[in-house]
């Protein structure tokens, strides 16, 4: 630990350890919130935590949120320093947006198979056997891949980004497979090309499971990521008639939120990471909310652990850096699709 780090917080700080799972040793206690605060206060720190984290980190940020709906108030807030509680592609979007703020990620090992599912070198060599098509890249992809995209999108706007595209024109969707074929199926689009990338913890959440869940609650609403395995099952479900189509759900995390505000049923099956409970049940409290599949935890989104985020702000650690360049690139592709009038929740 540093002496400025000591300084501050002798007690707690002495208590953190490293682990191969992520920085441990710290409790959410009162004491340690306090601390937290006082810290970011300290270094004119704003703290944004991710629907997905721990809700002991979600109860202490300044913000919550979907990571592109972040990376705005990363932008327009007016701390110096962002302390992004999320995983390494929603810091350096943040970055991308707030080129002059220090952005700090509480642990850099907390990553994004997602985003890991397809590489900038990857990505040249798609394009360059399809050398007319637009690159249409989901938020959830890192700094590098942003940089050789056309214009980005969103789980919310994916189906306006690339309906605004000329029908002419190939499209390379990525890289998610599980919204690429929800927008497909929405735009009726025959040349688009998706990537066979999938986030581990949604593609996880199957239509088997889903079904069932389905079958025992058949007065509950239903609220499906776009990213989930059970996407296509949740369509079928409502398309067969075997449950009430007004009440199937494709929605971003941003919009299980509103769409939780106005809920008819007293039951809601959520199919997403299970940090997102935690969101919906302050939204609405009167709600029961149940995981379609309740062992949908990102271990990465965990990572960002008590200790690792009052250690971040005491010792100024771990620093996000992308390189002007390729945050000028990654910039461009991510204004192209607000220019387009919507620019939607983030993932």
């Amino acid at each position: 630990m540093t002496m400025m780090g000591a300084d501050l917080a002798p007690a707690l700080l002495e208590r953190v350890t490293d682990t191969p799972s992520g920085f441990a040793g710290v409790e959410a206690t009162p004491e340690w919130a306090s601390e937290v605060k006082r810290l970011a206060r300290m270094r004119n720190a704003t703290i944004l935590a991710h629907n997905y984290q721990l809700p002991e980190i979600q109860d202490v940020a300044d913000h919550v949120g979907d990571s592109l709906a972040l990376s705005r108030i990363a932008a327009e807030a007016p701390e110096d320093t962002i302390v992004f509680c999320g995983v390494h592609f929603m810091a350096e979007t943040a970055k991308i947006l707030s080129p002059d703020k220090t952005v700090l990620i509480p642990d850099q090992r907390a990553g994004c198979s997602l985003a890991d599912s397809i590489t900038a070198d990857e990505l040249r060599e798609w394009k360059a056997e399809h050398p007319d098509a637009v690159v249409v890249s989901y938020v959830n992809t890192t700094a590098a891949v942003k940089a050789l995209t056309d214009i980005c999108c969103t789980s919310s706007n994916a189906v306006d980004v690339v309906a605004s595209i000329d029908p002419d024109r190939e499209v390379l969707f990525l890289p998610d497979q599980f919204l690429g074929a929800h927008v497909k199926r929405v735009t009726g689009r025959e040349n688009m090309h998706i990537w066979a990338g999938e986030c581990h913890v949604h593609a996880g959440i199957n239509g088997d499971e889903l079904q069932e869940q389905a079958r025992t609650h058949p007065d509950a609403e239903l609220f499906v990521h776009p990213e989930c395995g059970c996407a296509t099952s949740a369509l079928y479900l409502a398309g067969e008639g075997s449950f009430p189509a007004d009440r199937v759900h494709i929605l971003s995390t941003g919009g299980m939120i509103d769409a939780a505000k106005a809920a008819k049923s007293s039951q809601v099956l959520v199919a997403t990471e299970v940090g997102m409970l935690h969101q919906l049940r302050k939204a609405a409290p009167g709600i029961d909310f149940q995981a379609v599949n309740d062992r949908a935890s990102c271990k990465y989104m965990k990572m960002i652990t008590p200790a690792a985020l009052l250690r971040s702000l005491a010792e100024n650690s771990d620093e996000v850096h992308v390189d002007p360049e390729t945050a000028a690139l990654a910039r461009s592709s991510v204004q192209r699709m607000i220019e387009i009038g919507n620019p939607g929740g983030g993932e």
